[in-house]
């Protein structure tokens, strides 16, 4: 009985581990993300963050999506577990899912790519499109998002990126990053394979990038000065450890940061007690709201304060402002809180580990609006502690009225590591965005003052207390970014769309020839 024609061998699965090219170029993803971390702090080599992009892109041109999202998987690893190598003081719980959960968006920017590139649509700014998208998603999604790493990022000392910002938010710099970078690759391949239209096609990409942003730099948008104020920061927590349970009872905390307000001397506006620089809440606690009138009425200075606030069976992470006179003006309530830091998402699953019995024990609730608070006539603008991580947030209140905008914060938890210097970071480029200066005020470091255009003007060093005294420029008017957002993440998407239906258009025109030999056999 025949058995037909022998078929041959089965074609090998499409594993990157089953050939040497597949191998070079995992090696190359992983070790060009490595290299991207260190254009972060605490390196903060930004000159790395080009070339580090182009090996991520080069490592997954011209293979199948499937391998291409291997490839930006172990880019992502290799980026994120540097980055975010902070999170391992919460134990392999904490870094392991969380490095993989960010890896994963890299996988699915790398996989699309290669989805649209496999039906013939390979351009640059497409795939730049493409990862400003999924930045926007992984900034967002799930719990609120994460939005710390968002390759933009990179450049949050440089002055041409800080334009950008003001235009685009951080967006426009991630998209323009990687359509540099896919530029150049295309550019160095179509010179080794001496294809000359694709080399002048990638020579007048490289000329836009330049291009915009000069013209970004040229027409930045100046906003107006309209006063000053004078402000006391507190940094008052100099043990690089927990506190033990006598420390607690005896309010170290609380002490400490009353003993470096008695330092202070002259008139000031504004004195921030940090994040977590209270034992307790002055609303409940009337020897403290005393101590804190008095520094007000000392200083003629409005006092800003962070508390744990209970209203009945609800706990909220919340900062509290009180006039020159003790007067309780306003409140600002935490919004987006930090999962599994500040509430326990599925706590009914994962509520017996130790890390969340010890540090998560009750769960805070958000808040559902913004503040602006009225400071010597000037208005106030506040976030608390990662917040400052979102843009929207920040944008929020600037268009609710804020001169200037107060972080304030307690990354303890992360000790003497990068944490704390990529917070800064995050917080010059919300400066840049918003047109407005930026005070992050850190109850152990790093507490920083940051103009209006994204410079850090001052900063202090990490478990060092100390009161940071400045006289900042409050400003006003609306930069591009305020009045219009996240425009460059909707012209990506419609970009996407566009390719999508081109893409799907294209293999329909292919598989019509294909259908009518099957339909009419010669």
């Amino acid at each position: 009985m025949s058995r037909g024609p022998d078929p041959g061998p089965a074609p090998a699965p499409d594993h990157w581990w089953h050939d040497r090219r597949g191998r070079i170029r995992a090696g190359m993803a992983l070790a060009s993300g490595l290299l991207l971390s260190a254009a972060f702090p605490p390196v903060d080599a930004a000159v790395l963050a080009l070339p580090a992009m182009a090996g991520i892109l080069a490592s997954w041109r011209g293979t199948s999506p499937g391998r291409a999202a291997a490839f930006g998987f172990l880019a992502g690893l290799g980026f994120f577990g540097v980055l975010l190598s902070w999170t391992w003081y919460f134990g392999a719980v904490a870094i392991v899912p969380l490095v993989a959960a960010q890896a994963a968006y890299w996988a699915g920017a790398a996989f699309l790519d290669g989805l649209i590139a496999r039906a013939g649509i390979r351009c640059s700014w497409l795939t730049a499109a493409i990862w400003v998208l999924f930045e926007a998603l992984r900034d967002r999604w799930p719990l609120g998002g994460f939005a710390w790493g968002e390759v933009g990022g990179a450049f949050h000392d440089l002055g041409p990126a800080h334009a950008l910002a003001s235009w685009g938010g951080v967006p426009l710099i991630s998209l323009l990053l990687v359509a540099t970078a896919g530029l150049l690759v295309t550019g160095a391949t179509a010179v080794l394979r001496r294809r000359r239209r694709a080399t002048v096609l990638a020579a007048a990409g490289l000329a836009v990038v330049v291009l915009v942003t000069g013209v970004a730099g040229l027409t930045r948008y100046e906003p107006r000065p309209s006063g000053r104020l004078r402000v006391a920061m507190l940094q008052g927590n100099r043990w690089d450890r927990y506190l033990t349970d006598e420390e607690v009872d005896s309010e170290l905390l609380t002490r400490s940061h009353l003993a470096l307000a008695a330092t202070l001397r002259g008139p000031y506006d504004l004195i921030v007690f940090p994040e977590s620089a209270l034992d307790t809440d002055p609303e409940e606690d009337p020897a403290l709201r005393a101590e804190l009138r008095e520094v007000g009425r000392r200083h003629g200075a409005a006092v800003l304060v962070n508390v744990r606030a209970e209203d009945g069976d609800r706990e909220y992470n919340m900062n509290r402002l009180y006039d020159p006179g003790g007067k309780l003006q306003g409140n600002y309530a935490k919004q987006h809180l930090v999962p599994f830091g500040e509430y326990v998402p599925f706590r009914a699953l994962v509520g017996w580990l130790p890390q969340i019995r010890e540090h998560v024990a009750t769960d805070f609730t958000p808040g559902d609006r913004s503040a602006v608070f009225r400071v010597a006539g000037h208005r106030v603008g506040t976030v608390i502690c990662f917040e400052s991580a979102f843009a929207p947030l920040v944008r929020r209140s600037v268009r609710d009225g804020a001169e200037v905008v107060v972080v304030s914060t307690n990354n303890r938890s992360y000790r003497r590591s990068a944490n704390s210097a990529q917070h800064v970071a995050l917080s010059q480029l919300r400066a840049a965005e918003t047109g407005r200066p930026v005070l992050q005020a850190a109850i152990s470091g790093i507490t920083a003052v940051i103009d209006a255009s994204g410079r850090v003007r001052s900063r202090t060093r990490l478990f060092h207390n100390q009161v940071v005294s400045t006289e900042v420029q409050t400003t006003t008017g609306r930069t591009p970014y305020v009045r219009f957002g996240d425009w460059v993440v909707a012209l990506s998407a419609v970009a996407l769309g566009v390719a999508i239906v081109a893409a799907v258009r294209r293999r329909m025109v292919a598989s019509g020839p294909r259908r009518t030999a099957e339909e009419n056999p010669s």
